[in-house]
């Protein structure tokens, strides 16, 4: 065993590499557009507009406002558009995804090598407290072994020679 303590590789190289973000991924333009607007289409606001976009929409047509009222119940037209819009959407969506899912990979790669550092670690600091208490118990004993050598000479001085 040494006495200086050699840490893991993997310790240096986090140190030079840092977090592994989504922005870090090169995508170029297209696929950070396409991550931009699955991380937007993806959110609840996204949702909230759609869904107050329905509603005004299939009213305005009911109420028979202006350009709208020629799209009556079933709101055909409305479908058709919406139709539009997912069909536009999902290529942009999948590319997104892809993007976002190998950082995701990479953020899980680096975790696994993080963790099996701090078991490297945790296994080497097991040996040096196995170490430490078997240091300890020899210790132990040559401290009772002198306690008993103490106690003999102690004996010896206190008992008169005759």
């Amino acid at each position: 065993m040494t006495d200086t303590h050699v840490p893991h590789p993997h310790i240096a190289r986090r140190k030079t590499q840092g977090v592994v973000t989504t922005a870090d991924e090169h995508v170029g333009f297209n696929g950070w557009l396409a991550a931009l607007i699955t991380r937007s289409f993806g959110s609840m606001w996204a949702f909230y507009v759609l869904v107050l976009w329905m509603f005004a929409w299939m009213f305005l047509a009911s109420v028979g406002f202006s350009i709208f009222k020629f799209d009556q119940y079933p709101f055909t037209f409305l479908l058709f558009l919406s139709n539009l819009v997912q069909l536009w959407a999902l290529p942009v969506l999948a590319v997104g995804q892809q993007v976002l899912s190998r950082a995701s990979d990479r953020r899980a790669l680096q975790t696994y090598q993080d963790t099996e550092a701090v078991l490297e670690l945790t296994d080497q600091m097991h040996v040096l407290i196995k170490t430490n208490n078997k240091l300890t118990n020899q210790i132990h004993d040559l401290i009772e072994v002198n306690n008993g050598l103490t106690a003999e000479i102690h004996k010896a001085i206190a008992t008169p020679k005759t």
